[in-house]
């Protein structure tokens, strides 16, 4: 598989400066899905926000601790979303801190009512690194401000990737969690991801004049308007490529991601499967597909 992005390699565990009071400190959880790492973010000079501490790694623990300079201290932690690679270390470092986790939920929070219904009345699957055990011990909503010594973040609820995946605005830069990415399109799982919502989400992001994005996984995404018009643009050409597939008969989700996902390692089909269930998920509310049967994550879908 080619690399996306050959001069992105942050060393993990290194703190670097990205602008004045903000600093990125890599975890070592490279992956598939998470590119190099989880980046964990360090804003502010005095009293700091730690958003997204990342996995349950001790190094990378030891790693944020280290890069606080002398005078400095940590008092918020600002988790986007409860997957495992984003929150579970907030608890050691709010043990270690005494800085409050916060966050806009449990990893159950912010889910639509039509992602609440599949998981109460179907068996879609899904579940995918979701950190179940995660609570906050401060909850805000979109349009909340947090508010530090020198600096303040406003809230964006953005679901799609997952349903409490929150986006942080620093002034016209944005802290995006896994919603955007630079070097690839996200996973949307449904029921903790929502493809209705996730395009929502980014077309609400559309509405501002942002300078950079800063996201969960990758380098700094410095054309923000065009990155969200791809992600939008290339959800459609999927959702094209799906009617057009689903036009020849009636197939699972499985079977439309082999067809359509031609040049993706077999390692990664099973990912393309569930962006392909999200689709499907989707294009059912709008009434341009059925299943046939019970829906479960092996359904077969059919135009209607």
């Amino acid at each position: 598989m080619q690399d996306p992005d050959p001069d992105f390699r942050p060393v993990p565990g290194l703190p670097e400066t990205l602008a004045p009071g903000l600093r990125r400190v890599l975890a070592p959880n490279p992956s598939p899905m998470t590119f190099r790492g989880t980046n964990t973010y360090l804003l502010g000079e005095t009293g700091l926000a730690v958003i997204d501490p990342g996995p349950d790694d001790n190094a990378h623990l030891a790693a944020i601790l280290a890069a606080l300079q002398p005078g400095q201290h940590i008092s918020h932690i600002v988790v986007t979303h409860a997957h495992v690679d984003h929150s579970p270390l907030a608890r050691p470092l709010a043990a270690a801190t005494g800085a409050p986790v916060i966050a806009f939920g449990d990893a159950l929070a912010g889910r639509s009512a039509v992602m609440q219904a599949l998981a109460a009345n179907s068996a879609v699957g899904g579940g995918e690194g979701v950190d179940t055990a995660f609570t906050p011990d401060q909850y805000v909503a979109g349009g909340d401000v947090i508010a530090g010594d020198t600096w303040q973040l406003k809230v964006w609820h953005t679901p799609g990737h997952f349903g409490n995946h929150i986006s942080l605005e620093w002034g016209d830069a944005l802290f995006c969690g896994d919603l955007v990415m630079g070097w690839a399109s996200s996973l949307v799982s449904p029921p903790d991801g929502d493809l209705t919502d996730f395009l929502t989400s980014c077309e609400a992001l559309l509405g501002r004049d942002w300078s950079v994005f800063h996201s969960g996984h990758g380098a700094p995404i410095t054309d923000p308007t065009a990155r969200l018009r791809w992600l939008i643009a290339h959800r459609r050409a999927r959702e094209a490529a799906i009617l057009e597939t689903l036009a020849q008969g009636a197939a699972t989700a499985q079977d439309l991601a082999r067809c359509i996902y031609t040049e993706t390692p077999p390692a990664l089909l099973p990912a393309a499967t569930r962006n392909v269930l999200a689709h499907l998920i989707d294009l059912m509310g709008k009434s341009r597909v059925a299943h046939t049967g019970p829906l479960h994550a092996g359904a077969r879908f059919e135009l209607c």
